[in-house]
């Protein structure tokens, strides 16, 4: 991938059943789209969601995905995949462990890019650039009724 240095972490066991940390770049900079500041993408268990979750948001439990906006220029920021809690969700929703954490690392790192989802048309937009971006990659619209 040419432009942003995507940083991969890996702070789960079960290297062997991850996605490639060279696919994970491609996803976020795919998502990134020409924004050339630095990310890193952790991939972290339900203790290290929780324990992120409850220091920056308040809130109890593991969740799937965190983004951290940096406050430097030249870094774009930090997204968090809980792989445990993604991997639960995509039995649950039938869909391939890799295409639901590409998902959330490409949702992830829109947050960081300034995308929301608290209203309806802003969801839609968001929604409709990782539809875009996951389609690059062969992964189904993981909004749509047959995901």
């Amino acid at each position: 991938m040419i432009g942003a240095p995507v940083d991969v972490q890996v702070a789960v066991p079960g290297r062997s059943r991850l996605p490639a940390p060279a696919r994970i770049r491609e996803w976020a900079g795919a998502a990134m789209d020409g924004d050339d500041r630095a990310l890193c993408v952790r991939l972290v268990g339900k203790r290290e969601s929780a324990a992120l979750n409850g220091r920056f948001r308040d809130r109890r439990g593991a969740t799937n995905v965190l983004a951290f906006a940096a406050r430097q220029t030249g870094l774009l920021g930090d997204v968090a995949v809980c792989v445990p809690l993604a991997a639960s969700e995509a039995a649950a929703q039938g869909k391939s462990p890799h295409d639901h954490i590409a998902h959330l690392v490409v949702h992830g790192v829109l947050h960081l890019l300034g995308m929301r989802h608290d209203t309806e048309a802003a969801a839609q937009r968001m929604e409709a650039r990782e539809v875009d971006v996951l389609g690059k990659f062969g992964i189904a619209d993981p909004y749509g009724a047959a995901a």
